[in-house]
């Protein structure tokens, strides 16, 4: 079920007037001098956005990051939201809620974004009229890497076109469209894989597209520590954080026998590894970590998505719909 565009969000808050309507949103959890650098950049970028939001669910600073995230606020540079329960999926709807203007850049906290980023991702929503723009996503591992000839799609790809999904770092997404949706389900719980996948699956069934523009890139850091990092290594831990999403996806968007083949290959998936290859003592805990997830996933799923929903929001919070 998804809801309408009246689901107690605010839609047309007042900002500084700005040559592109655009709200740039960063979810932020447990990351210090990384985030000030990010956000460093982005105050950079020219044009400049009409406002950039910060959804910070970190308990506590560094005295330094704090001081200098309190000054950027008083100075009118950022908006600072605080979250005291972590979630990305829930930082990602509270950014959506809050955010003043017609479009929404999603950008994740440990990011280097090219100078064009902002522009280019405008441009490329006025040329396309697509309701949701997946930017270039460079991670470490891919800088100076050709994939021009690769036979799949890859998001540090330079060919631009239609796709089907989009990476969670660097989007922009039409505010309304979005809140009609519901958001994203906050259902995705701890490293929330998958929801992405999920969100661009509602989005297309509603018949919207997506639009790859590489021009509108960012390198991401992937640092070592805060974020999704939090909960270790998914080759290397009994925990069910990595994998329940990928379940909880499948009971989602799959139905019938197809989706109980897929919910029942996903462990034999995960194990099939070169990690595991080499290093087989790790096949246990891997499949203790993803029985578990299919076991979470399915309490998830009985319960049902968590979309956006007025009464909640107006309280702060998220409930079921």
């Amino acid at each position: 079920m998804t809801l309408s565009v009246d689901s107690g969000c605010p839609l047309d808050r007042k900002v500084n007037s700005n040559s592109r309507p655009i709200s740039i949103v960063v979810p932020t959890y447990r990351r210090d001098s990384v985030l000030i650098a990010t956000i460093g950049h982005l105050l950079e970028l020219d044009p400049a956005p009409a406002e950039i939001l910060v959804v910070d669910q970190t308990e506590r600073h560094q005295e330094i990051v704090e001081h200098t995230l309190r000054n950027w606020e008083a100075a009118g540079a950022i908006r600072l939201v605080r979250l005291v329960e972590p979630s990305i999926t829930r930082a990602m709807n509270r950014g959506l809620c809050e955010a003043a203007q017609t479009f929404v850049l999603f950008v994740d906290d440990d990011i280097i974004p090219e100078p064009g980023l902002l522009e280019m991702h405008w441009c490329a929503l006025e040329r396309t009229g697509a309701a949701l723009v997946a930017g270039r996503v460079i991670q470490p591992w891919d800088e100076g890497k050709d994939f021009s000839k690769r036979g799949s799609f890859h998001f540090a790809s330079m060919q631009a076109g239609w796709i089907r999904e989009f990476m969670g770092g660097n989007f922009t997404v039409r505010r309304k469209i979005a809140l009609k949706l519901g958001g994203f389900d906050e259902q995705f719980v701890s490293v929330a894989y998958n929801f992405e996948a999920e969100f661009a699956y509602r989005l297309c069934g509603a018949g919207h597209q997506i639009f790859y523009e590489p021009a509108a890139c960012v390198h991401h850091l992937k640092t070592s520590e805060g974020g999704t990092r939090m909960f270790g290594d998914h080759l290397r831990s009994v925990r069910p954080d990595h994998a329940v999403g990928a379940y909880y996806y499948i009971l989602r968007t799959w139905s019938g026998w197809q989706s109980l083949v897929q919910f029942l290959r996903r462990p034999l998936q995960a194990i099939a590894t070169r990690h595991h290859l080499y290093r087989p003592w790790w096949i246990p805990a891997t499949l203790v970590a993803e029985l578990s997830g299919m076991g979470w996933a399915l309490v998830l799923a009985a319960q049902g998505p968590r979309y956006l929903s007025s009464s909640n929001w107006l309280k702060g919070g998220s409930s079921g719909v």
